[in-house]
């Protein structure tokens, strides 16, 4: 009779809570916040304690099962994968993407004027050191050129296109995450990638200026090239300010900052592997084909910049205002 008192007494005492977890089920669940999340969870627990407890003294009754469907139905509404509709995607590429550029904006700026700098280092060591060139050069590189054609001039009948153009955005991406992700060594290699990239830019500039071969190599990369080092900068921008977190957390612990800091770069970097996407394909289908006069290599790499800017300040998606 002990057995049965406890479970009557149990039973009576939980029936009110079971029956408001009931209700809650079967509300509408759209637009969750951390803490309603939170308590779907710990009411998940609960349920799970309660069943464990309804199998135990109770292991016929109608209760057992009206809590194992209940337990099923919760487990159902936590165990979803992330939603990333429409209306998300609008919004990050609307707001949170030009916000994150915007805040960057400064040390872009800056990583754009340390490419330059270098790009000139690199065109006053070749041009004063000439043999300094294989340090920034391959072998094959600087002997097509001693020969009066460049690296780039065969490359259509080496590698397809289609392909080409795969494995040059696949390299883009991975230099462009470098430059991010190197900036936890307190932005030192953010600022150190960008400035390797430009100075072999400047030195092979030079080098080709030399040989006679820098109308060639200023017409291969005109038409990929302005967005593809404006994407360095950023993603280099993007790894400082991550070493800058470190260096200057604020109030915040290093920990906090770093981890703030991340959540805003990182949303700069989803933008960036469209864009070099289609780099990847100018690259592989425009730059190496000789059939392309200059002139629309300059329009389709300013307008595609122009496109860039556009892109990453939101404004394609925002309706005008009346």
């Amino acid at each position: 009779m002990n057995a049965v008192a406890t479970a009557s007494a149990w039973l009576k005492a939980r029936t009110p809570i079971w029956n408001a977890w009931i209700a809650q089920s079967r509300e509408p669940q759209r637009g969750l916040s951390i803490v309603d999340a939170q308590r779907r969870i710990d009411r998940y627990r609960a349920i799970a304690r309660d069943l464990a407890t309804a199998r135990t003294l109770l292991p016929q009754s109608r209760a057992r099962g009206a809590l194992e469907s209940l337990y099923l139905e919760t487990h159902a509404s936590i165990d979803v994968p992330s939603r990333l509709n429409t209306a998300r995607l609008r919004q990050l590429f609307r707001d949170e993407i030009p916000a994150a550029v915007a805040r960057l904006r400064p040390m872009i700026l800056w990583m754009a004027l340390l490419m330059a700098i270098s790009a000139l280092a690199g065109w006053w060591m070749i041009s004063t050191f000439p043999d300094l060139i294989s340090l920034s050069a391959s072998p094959k590189m600087i002997n097509d050129v001693e020969h009066g054609k460049l690296w780039t001039d065969d490359i259509l009948n080496i590698t397809p296109s289609s392909l080409l153009s795969v494995r040059i955005f696949s390299n883009n991406i991975v230099v462009s995450l470098m430059a991010f992700c190197v900036g936890v060594f307190f932005g030192l290699g953010s600022i150190y990638l960008v400035a390797v990239n430009g100075l072999m830019l400047g030195a092979l500039l030079a080098f080709t200026r030399q040989h006679g071969l820098d109308g060639e190599l200023f017409k291969f990369i005109s038409a990929h090239g302005p967005v593809e080092l404006s994407i360095i900068c950023i993603a280099g921008a993007a790894g400082t300010s991550l070493g800058n977190a470190l260096i200057r957390p604020g109030s915040l612990t290093r920990r906090d900052s770093f981890r703030e800091e991340s959540r805003h770069a990182v949303r700069v970097l989803i933008a960036c592997a469209p864009l070099l996407i289609v780099c990847g394909l100018i690259e592989g289908f425009i730059s190496p084909d000789p059939t392309f006069p200059l002139v629309t290599r300059l329009i389709v790499g300013w307008l595609y910049w122009l496109l860039m800017l556009v892109f990453l300040s939101g404004k394609w998606l925002r309706r005008p205002t009346a």
